[in-house]
C-alpha cells in the first residue's frame, strides 16, 4: 500500500514511473539476470519475445504441449505454426528426446524451428540442462516460460534465467500478483530495450508521435508495479506457504495406493504453485469422482491442463506425442492450493477426498 499510495501522491499513474523502474531492477536481481521489462501479461512477454527473435508468418516454433494456451497463442498471433512436443514422466515437462526428434524433423523439411518455448509446469523445473544443450546444438533460441515458476530453481539458479529470454506472469492466480501483469527478462540488454520500445506502441524518440514499426500497448502501469514491489518482498513466504500445502496433502495420502504427486527431481526446487494429484485407480474415473465430490461441497478443483495438441484450435498443428500428457490430463487434478488456506480448509478437503477413496 505504501508503494501504491506513493504513486498516487506523486501522480505517477500511467505506464511510467519510479515503481516500474524499481520493480524491474528488483525482479532482475532476484532472477539473477541483467535486464527486465515489466509488461501487461506473461502472454505479452512471449509475444514480444517471439518478435524480438524475428519469428514471422509460416515459421515454426516448438512449444510444450502440456501447458496453458497463453504459452502458444502468441505463435499464432504472428502467423507462425506451433509444433507441440509431449512431456516426460519425471517432471511432466517437455521431453528432451522428443524435442530433438521434432527439431530434426523440421530441419529435414527445410523448416528449422525459429524458437523453442519451454514451460515449467506448475512451478516444476523441466530437464533444463538437456533442453538447453539441444537448443544450443542446433542454434535455436529458447524462450523460457516461467509464468508458473517464479520462486523455483534448478541447481540453485532461478527459473527464467536459463533461456535466451525468460518470461514471468503476475496474473491474479500466480504465486505473487500485480493484479495482472508479466515480465520479460534477459541478459541481452538490446532485446529488453526492444521489448520496452515495442510495449509502448513503438513510439520513436521525437517531439511528435512517430512510428516506423507496429507497436503494442503492453507496458505495466506504475500502480501495478507498486503492487509487484510489495509482492516480491513476500515471495519467499508465499513459496513456503505453497510448499507447506503440498506437504500437507502428500502426507495425508501417503498410505493410499494409486495416488501420486508431481515430484521434485535431483537439484530441483519447486515453488509448488499448485498441488496436483494423480488418481491411478482401476474401476473408476478417479479424477471426475473426486472433482464432483468437491464441487458438491462448493470447493473448486480443476483437471490438469488439457494438452494443446488436443485443443480444437490447434488440431492441425504438428505434434510429437508419446501419450504422457494425455494420461496426466485424464488422471490429474489440481487441488485448492492458495497461500492463505487454513488447516481447517485443508482437513476439510482431505476428508472429502478420502471419503470417496474409501467407498
Amino acid at each position: 500500500m505504501n508503494y501504491i499510495n506513493e504513486a498516487f501522491l506523486t501522480n505517477w499513474i500511467s505506464p511510467a514511473g519510479p515503481n516500474i523502474d524499481a520493480f524491474e531492477r528488483a525482479l532482475a536481481a532476484y532472477a539473477g539476470v541483467g535486464y527486465c521489462a515489466a509488461l501487461s501479461s506473461g502472454t505479452a512477454a512471449i509475444h514480444l519475445g517471439l518478435i524480438i527473435l524475428e519469428v514471422r508468418r509460416d515459421d515454426e516454433v516448438i512449444c510444450s504441449s502440456f501447458t496453458f494456451s497463453g504459452s502458444c497463442n502468441p505463435i499464432a498471433y504472428l502467423g507462425a505454426t506451433p509444433v507441440f512436443v509431449d512431456s516426460e514422466l519425471g517432471t511432466w515437462n517437455m521431453d528432451p528426446e522428443l524435442l530433438e526428434v521434432a527439431v530434426k524433423s523440421g530441419i529435414r523439411r527445410g523448416k528449422k524451428p525459429k524458437a523453442i518455448i519451454l514451460v515449467h509446469l506448475y512451478g516444476m523445473p523441466a530437464r533444463i540442462n538437456e533442453i538447453m544443450e539441444i537448443a544450443q546444438k542446433y542454434g535455436i533460441p529458447v524462450i523460457e516460460d516461467a509464468a508458473e515458476g517464479l520462486g523455483s530453481s534448478f541447481n540453485q539458479k532461478k527459473l527464467g534465467a536459463y533461456g535466451d529470454i525468460g518470461i514471468y506472469s503476475f496474473n491474479g492466480n500466480k504465486i505473487i500478483t500485480t493484479s495482472g501483469g508479466g515480465a520479460l527478462v534477459s541478459n541481452n540488454s538490446n532485446w529488453v530495450q526492444r521489448a520496452k520500445f515495442l510495449s509502448t506502441q513503438a513510439r520513436e524518440d521525437a517531439p511528435h508521435y512517430e512510428h516506423s514499426v507496429i507497436g503494442y500497448n503492453y507496458r505495466l502501469s506504475n500502480i501495478c508495479a507498486g503492487i509487484g514491489r510489495g509482492q516480491l518482498e513476500v515471495l519467499a513466504a508465499r513459496v513456503a506457504q505453497r510448499r507447506a500445502v503440498f506437504d500437507f496433502y502428500q502426507k495425508a495420502f501417503e498410505n493410499y495406493s494409486g495416488i501420486s504427486f508431481q515430484q521434485e527431481t535431483t537439484n530441483s526446487f519447486s515453488n509448488r504453485w499448485l498441488t496436483c494429484i494423480l488418481f491411478d485407480l482401476k474401476g473408476m474415473d478417479g479424477r471426475e469422482k473426486i472433482r464432483l465430490a468437491l464441487e458438491k461441497e462448493n470447493i473448486e478443483s480443476r483437471p490438469l491442463w488439457k494438452p494443446m495438441h488436443l485443443q480444437p484450435v490447434f488440431k492441425n498443428c504438428p505434434a510429437f506425442i508419446n501419450g504422457i500428457s494425455e494420461s496426466l490430463f485424464q488422471k490429474g487434478l489440481c487441488l485448492p492450493s492458495g497461500s492463505n488456506m487454513s488447516s481447517d480448509d485443508l482437513n476439510r478437503i482431505v476428508t472429502i477426498v478420502k471419503a470417496q477413496l474409501d467407498n
